[in-house]
């Protein structure tokens, strides 16, 4: 709920930290933010990028909500109404998205549009959720908004979609595939942004939690709880062998989310973070720096995010990647090792002089 002050303007009925001025570099995870920086500091790309979104009638997309779904205001849906205003008010964005309700039992949200962004919710995800964690998946969304996603998604979409019709040229399939699921990548850390987004907005970590436990285990939260959800994280981040850890990766590369688990274990590690701290005692990055942002430290950022998921992770496929990027000799050390081991044991059975001369001969190829 919010409240409406003399100039019209809303402030939350709930005291939480206000952003003045807050940069979405604040809540963009670096893989994320990286290639949005990349692209902004491009020359001319917005002009471009305008001409691309002539391909898609966004006020074909506008009006067919406006005649199929119910928009929010004081008169209708006027909690939401208020919750877009209050996520608005909070992160500072002057303009506030139009919020949309449609009939639709699947449990979904989305922002979408390129001059002007809308939110869609679901009656499925309205049903579902409780006010505080509707606030942050509202928050969610103006997070999307703010950051540009609706745009870049939209564009890159359009981008796939051409790139598709040549598809029938040699390698081309393979070529799209590579698009594509770099496209699915950037939208996996996406949404992990937005989820930060949405803590920033509702500031109640156990509501962020408990809307995505919803979205995998459904309305019943007196059969859940938020910490066997996360032990169960845990669970999955350690399962299994090598055979497990490939089964995750062909399982996540098609999606264009992240799973909730995974979602649910990120967010509360960002929220314990110093980075979190430091954006609630005032200390973010202002809007006036953006443009003044490095491209080079947001990729050495992204790939700083990268090698620290490999390092902390228990999965076991995370697991050799760690022994690969050790470097050849650690790797070549460990085979010599072997060879090493196992012609000793040759040499304790044969000879001395034949061990190590199997020794030598074992430990040359591996360097």
């Amino acid at each position: 709920m919010t409240d409406m002050s003399k100039d019209g303007s809303s402030t939350p009925s709930r005291r939480r930290q206000r952003f003045p001025e807050i940069s979405t570099r604040a809540w963009e995870h670096p893989a994320d933010r990286s290639a949005l920086v990349a692209l902004r500091r491009l020359s001319g790309f917005d002009d471009v990028l305008r001409k691309l979104a002539g391909l898609v009638s966004e006020r074909s997309v506008r009006l067919m909500f406006l005649a199929t779904a119910v928009k929010t205001s004081e008169r209708q849906f006027p909690e939401l109404h208020a919750m877009v205003r209050d996520a608005a008010y909070v992160l500072d964005l002057d303009r506030v998205p139009d919020l949309y309700v449609t009939q639709d039992p699947t449990v979904n949200a989305m922002c979408i549009g390129m001059e002007s962004p809308i939110i869609v919710l679901t009656s499925g995800l309205v049903d579902l959720l409780d006010e505080e964690e509707l606030r942050a998946v509202v928050g969610h969304e103006v997070g999307h908004a703010m950051s540009g996603h609706a745009v870049y998604r939209t564009m890159l979409l359009i981008l796939t979609n051409i790139a598709a019709r040549i598809a029938w040229l040699p390698l081309g399939s393979l070529a799209i595939m590579g698009v594509i699921t770099a496209l699915k990548e950037w939208f996996r850390k996406a949404e992990l942004s937005c989820d930060r987004a949405g803590l920033l907005a509702g500031q109640d970590l156990q509501a962020s939690m408990r809307g995505l436990m919803k979205l995998a285990g459904g309305h019943d939260l007196a059969e859940m709880n938020v910490d066997a959800f996360l032990e169960q994280a845990e669970e999955y981040d350690r399962a299994g062998d090598l055979r497990d850890g490939v089964l995750k990766l062909l399982q996540v590369l098609p999606q264009t989310h992240p799973f909730a688990v995974v979602r649910v274990a990120k967010l509360k590690k960002w929220a314990e973070s110093d980075e979190y701290r430091s954006i609630l005692a005032g200390a973010y990055p202002r809007r006036g720096d953006d443009p003044d942002a490095s491209v080079g430290a947001q990729w050495k950022a992204a790939a700083d995010s990268y090698s620290q998921s490999v390092k902390e992770s228990k999965d076991p496929l995370m697991g050799l990647l760690r022994d690969v990027a050790g470097g050849v000799g650690t790797v070549g050390g460990r085979l010599r090792d072997t060879f090493a081991a196992a012609g000793r044991a040759s040499g304790g059975t044969n000879g001395g002089s034949n061990g190590s001369s199997n020794e030598g001969n074992g430990s040359g190829p591996a360097e």
